[in-house]
């Protein structure tokens, strides 16, 4: 059992490319099957007459905007003031298919994104024309830029990685954003533009439409759309679709080609919706929530307003779900359950937490995201995304004064993405936390981690899921399970007969049931099948149970194997400082001093200990400069039995 060991100074002591669902599942068609495409037509908004938001020429509500975020855009603004643009050379362009490396292609194409979206915000702020010259600049350096994209999505181009291929426009997550980016930007300024130059304006459709507007519209072939032999879809859908809708709404003027877009949006969107598990569950993670879940309630909120009202499927239970995943899956702070590559600690959208939680009538999920930007500094400049920017800049004083609260059940089930959660005491983050999941290793962002758990005390991290480290080519190539994170010994799960688990949806957990009394919550299911047949193992139920009667959380391994050739060994991932010189005892030691000690069986096991440094600055954000991996390595070479962990309090 975990037991606290107080210090001698311590007066007290004291934590979705992506498949979506499980099994088969029918068309739902929520939005298409809603209206025809004709009937759309009759009720969709035309360009002049959708305002979702007032323009700078609308002075009430952005005069009456917060003074600290007026002033921290202009702030922000005025440091951009004659600061150069820069270029994108084509030798960094090149990095990507040279060496691997996306990542500062990504940041010069994403502070370009940045700048020009502080500047137009301080713009309407002010209203006094300072930053009018500066945004053309942006628009203009961005509108001669040859790819909008990311380097790491050139695969979409017939000619594959590399230079881009100016021939050949391809619709991925930054072409889109940038293209709503200038989109907004006509939208908010609009004739000021013209001061400068009329020619601003006509640039921005010529280049939103030849880049976005028509190839989304004329191809079906982008496998983010879900109309090509890929029919399970990813984040990437309700993120591209809700910058190419809002590039729709604002530029499209014709009006067939408006309700084409639109209605072709929907159907692309029903393709997300179609195979989501009716958990609402989001396999690529709480930090993927989102882009996943949160961009689609971004399509939803223009939907309805571009329809009156007509396009609206809030009261859907699978889309309350959707949104309450993020929730559900909370910790304390900044940890949540990070699933495969989502980071364990995650900043979500607060204002896309509140404005979702309040359209589905949860004040839980309301609540959250006031309290999500209530721990958190005021709104400010750094985001990209002007669909974004703009309503929190607006909600700003409403959400500062909002009541605001943390999310904190007792326990959490999740069916269809084979999720337990539990807390030792309800509605507080004091005690033990658990957290285990089944599935299978073809799951979005997939780690091999079936059967994995997260064990944390008093909100902070005791046994852990590391995550995985800044992106590369490696990535998303077919060496991604050569990178250690990606790997099931690396997680808390065991190594049987010196055989790791293996990717691939037919890798799973089998035999999933999960129980709850007032006293235990339990999840136990079959691991054997995650590992390959050379693991030879015929069965391995694990079982996570809580037990607050106790205090302690027991993990326990029933296993049959056909045959030992190597002794099995379990891995432990933990963020403290390790301790097995007991046998029988697993000290792990906070930096502030708390000790906690596992307890297992020394006859069956013998504990050993490494330091695993962190190199990655991804990883290091969650977890610093170190982690350690605790390793039980079982004795002697028993066909069968059954062994366990107990982590008290």
């Amino acid at each position: 059992m975990i037991r606290r060991v107080p210090t001698a100074f311590a007066a007290a002591l004291f934590a979705c490319v992506m498949v979506h669902g499980v099994g088969a599942q029918s068309p739902r068609r929520l939005l298409a099957g809603r209206v025809t495409e004709a009937q759309l037509g009759g009720i969709l908004a035309s360009p002049d007459a959708w305002h979702p938001y007032p323009t700078i020429r609308e002075r009430a509500q952005w005069d009456a905007t917060p003074a600290p975020v007026r002033a921290s855009f202009i702030s922000a603004a005025e440091k951009q003031l004659g600061v150069a643009w820069g270029t994108l050379p084509a030798t960094v362009t090149l990095r990507f298919s040279r060496d691997g490396d996306r990542s500062e292609y990504d940041r010069i194409n994403t502070e370009r994104r940045q700048r020009l979206t502080t500047l137009v915000m301080a713009e309407v702020f002010e209203n006094r024309g300072r930053f009018l010259d500066e945004i053309a600049n942006g628009i203009w350096a961005i509108s001669e830029q040859t790819f909008w994209g990311s380097t790491a999505h050139l695969s979409l181009q017939k000619a594959g990685v590399g230079l881009p291929d100016a021939r050949e426009p391809v619709v991925d997550l930054f072409a889109a954003e940038t293209a709503a980016l200038l989109a907004w930007t006509d939208y908010l300024l609009g004739a000021r533009l013209d001061t400068v130059s009329p020619r601003l304006r006509e640039r921005i459709r010529y280049e939103v439409d030849r880049r976005v507007l028509t190839p989304a519209l004329e191809r079906d072939d982008f496998w983010w759309m879900g109309f090509g032999a890929r029919k399970i879809v990813n984040n990437w859908n309700p993120w591209i679709n809700s910058n190419w809708l809002a590039s729709v709404l604002i530029l499209e003027r014709d009006p067939q080609r408006r309700t084409r877009a639109v209605y072709k949006i929907m159907r692309s969107l029903d393709r997300f919706l179609d195979p989501y598990p009716a958990d609402g569950g989001c396999d690529e993670g709480p930090s993927y929530w989102d882009r996943a879940g949160g961009s689609l309630f971004d399509n939803l909120e223009m939907l309805r307003s571009a329809t009156g009202g007509r396009v609206d499927i809030y009261a859907s239970p699978l889309v309350g779900n959707i949104a309450r995943y993020i929730y559900r899956v909370y910790i304390k702070d900044t940890w949540f359950v990070n699933t495969g590559d989502a980071p364990a600690r995650v900043n979500p959208d607060a204002e896309v937490v509140y404005r979702f939680g309040a359209r589905i009538n949860d004040p839980v999920m309301q609540s959250f995201g006031a309290f999500i930007r209530q721990r958190g500094a005021t709104l400010g400049p750094g985001g990209s995304s002007p669909g974004r920017v703009i309503p929190a800049v607006l909600l700003a004083s409403e959400i500062a004064g909002a009541k605001a609260a943390e999310p904190l059940p007792g326990q959490v089930w999740l069916p269809d993405l084979q999720l337990m959660a539990a807390r030792m005491a309800p509605e507080t983050p004091r005690g033990l936390y658990v957290s285990a999941w089944g599935g299978h290793n073809g799951q979005s962002h997939n780690h091999n981690d079936v059967g994995n758990f997260v064990v944390f005390s008093d909100g902070r991290p005791v046994l852990i899921d590391v995550g995985v480290g800044t992106y590369t080519a490696k990535t998303f190539s077919p060496q991604r399970y050569d990178i250690w994170t990606m790997q099931s010994a690396w997680h808390n799960l065991p190594t049987i007969n010196g055989v790791m688990q293996k990717d691939g949806e037919q890798y799973a957990a089998k035999n999933v049931a999960f129980a709850s009394s007032g006293d235990s919550v339990r999840l136990d299911m079959d691991i054997a099948a995650a590992y390959p047949a050379d693991a030879g193992v015929s069965r391995w139920t694990r079982s996570v149970t809580l037990r607050r009667a106790s205090r302690e959380i027991e993990i326990r391994d029933d296993y049959a194997l056909a045959r030992v050739t190597e002794p099995m060994r379990l891995s432990l991932m933990t963020p403290l400082f390790t301790d097995v010189t007991t046998p029988g005892e697993i000290r792990l030691r906070e930096t502030g001093g708390t000790t906690y000690v596992l307890r297992y069986d020394p006859a069956k096991f013998a504990a050993s200990t490494e330091e695993v440094p962190i190199t990655d600055a991804r990883l290091k954000g969650a977890w610093g400069e170190r982690l350690a991996r605790v390793t039980l390595t079982g004795r002697g070479a028993m066909l069968s039995d059954q062994v366990a962990i107990k982590i008290g309090q």
